[in-house]
């Protein structure tokens, strides 16, 4: 008689992952709690090191943060607007040159209208011009009989 034995290896095969599993995790979640314990003993023991250190330089370390500070924040200011301005110049060159960039026909719809809204404007105006000139030569007319 033959015997198979298929199911119980199986189950020993899922055991040993299992096992593997649970031992890596395990190892490793040891691990990173130790050195995490280690990093807050380390912090702990410089930050007692450091604080006297601190307090008699603070005089001088408090404007020299704010000096550097400060320099870095012009620089990265200084930065942004030289990279903006390069873009606005590209996107400039690129309008005029007649490639249509990001925004154009924006700008383009924007032109018409103010455009159209300056005729509308100067219409107007001459008609109140005339208005008044012939409300004037009226005034004057009636004045000389």
């Amino acid at each position: 008689m033959q015997t198979t034995h298929p199911p119980a290896r199986h189950e020993q095969q899922q055991l040993s992952r299992q096992v593997a599993k649970t031992t890596t995790a395990v190892t490793v979640g040891g691990s990173l709690m130790v050195l995490s314990g280690l990093t807050l003993a380390a912090t702990v023991i410089g930050l007692a090191i450091a604080t006297p250190l601190l307090v008699i330089f603070s005089p001088v370390l408090v404007p020299a943060v704010i000096t550097v500070g400060l320099i870095l924040g012009g620089f990265l200011a200084s930065g942004g607007f030289g990279a903006t301005a390069s873009f606005v110049f590209y996107w400039m060159y690129r309008y005029v040159t007649g490639k249509h960039p990001i925004g154009s026909t924006k700008i383009d719809y924007a032109r018409d209208k103010i455009a159209h809204a300056a005729h509308d404007v100067k219409e107007k105006a001459e008609q109140l011009g005339h208005q008044a000139q012939q409300q004037t030569e009226g005034s004057k007319r009636g004045a000389f009989y």
